[in-house]
């Protein structure tokens, strides 16, 4: 009877813990992925652009579209993999003509980037469908013109029935282009067992991922990794200490020297870290980041608790097809590796 009741008591002090952690990372601003349908598209959709189900399927077809840039070799989905975590899985992203960025940066995963505050490194652009124009365009990336890629995507014909359907009417046009790329975009979120946990399942999480969280929320991390991106904010970088590997690429974030927080979602999958990507092991980057934005030399037992949280921050990946391009026409403007 005894030995009963110390289980019993166990459990409950364990359900304690579990609430009370819970009640711990939402004051501190960590939130989960919202598991109804409903409120998940009011917190993705954009207003200026409307999610339908056609446009998700054009900006689908758009994603792996290579013909979008100028050799015909290289799409969104190049340096943001669907299968590889929405990564490279290189340093510094490469482009057309096997060109390195020139300012040594990483590509940052396209999953969940719906909830950043800001894209691109620097924070130059506030959403998908803005960011979307940019590599298109970008002479290091995939390097076309805003005219040839409407040139490239108006003479196949499959794709003005499905802008069409999208938009209402088939006037492709470049910024229809980015708009349709971004609404996709916008849909690939992957909830984990961590937003379980934050929802109330209290064993989503196992005892080793809670003592990571809870490692995770006293050391500060959460001042940065918050929100549902947990991350996606706007941080100076370096704060306190200097970053050991800032002479490999000459980004200095903004002109107030702030850098766009990356998202801490499937963290685990998306080597190499930070924005010059000079960090391959994730053990090492909490180490940096102790050091280098919270002041502080994390010990080993802290560095392991933490990474074994992020881990838990793998989601659910969206099963994602790989569409039928349409096919080219005599009037398809050929491609230029030049």
């Amino acid at each position: 009877m005894k030995k009963n009741i110390l289980i019993v008591t166990v459990i409950a002090l364990s359900n304690f813990a579990s609430a009370s952690l819970v009640e711990d990372a939402k004051k501190v601003g960590l939130a989960p992925i919202p598991t109804d349908k409903s409120e998940l598209i009011k917190l993705i959709d954009n207003p200026k652009n409307p999610i339908n189900k056609a446009k998700v399927e054009l900006g689908k077809a758009l994603f792996f579209e290579p013909r979008l840039s100028k050799s015909n070799l290289i799409s969104c989905n190049t340096c943001h993999n669907l299968a590889t975590g929405g990564v490279d899985g290189v340093s510094a992203a490469i482009g057309h003509n096997w060109t390195a960025n020139p300012h040594h940066l990483n590509s940052p995963t396209v999953y969940n980037a719906v909830f950043m505050e800001k894209q691109f490194w620097d924070g130059r652009e506030l959403d998908l469908e803005a960011q979307a124009q940019g590599p298109l365009q970008a002479k290091p990336e995939m390097a076309i013109s805003k005219e040839m890629a409407v040139k490239r995507i108006s003479s196949m014909a499959g794709y003005k029935e499905q802008f069409k359907e999208a938009f209402g009417d088939n006037n492709i046009s470049f910024q229809k282009i980015a708009d349709a790329i971004g609404a996709f975009e916008r849909i690939l979120v992957t909830p984990s067992n961590f937003d379980k946990f934050l929802a109330g399942d209290q064993k989503a999480l196992s005892t080793e991922e809670q003592e990571g969280l809870k490692t995770f929320i006293d050391k500060g991390c959460t001042a940065c990794h918050t929100g549902i991106g947990i991350g996606g904010g706007m941080q100076k970088f370096p704060l306190v200490k200097p970053y050991k590997y800032a002479n490999i690429g000459d980004f200095k974030g903004d002109k107030n020297g702030m850098v766009k927080t990356p998202t801490l979602r499937n963290i685990a999958q998306t080597a190499p870290y930070f924005h010059n990507g000079a960090v391959w092991s994730l053990e090492e980057a909490v180490m940096i980041m102790g050091e280098t934005q919270l002041g502080m030399a994390l010990k080993d037992k802290e560095i392991k608790s933490i990474v074994t949280f992020l881990k838990s921050l793998d989601g659910e990946m969206p099963t994602i097809t790989y569409p039928k391009l349409p096919s080219v026409t005599a009037m398809t403007p050929q491609p230029k590796v030049d």
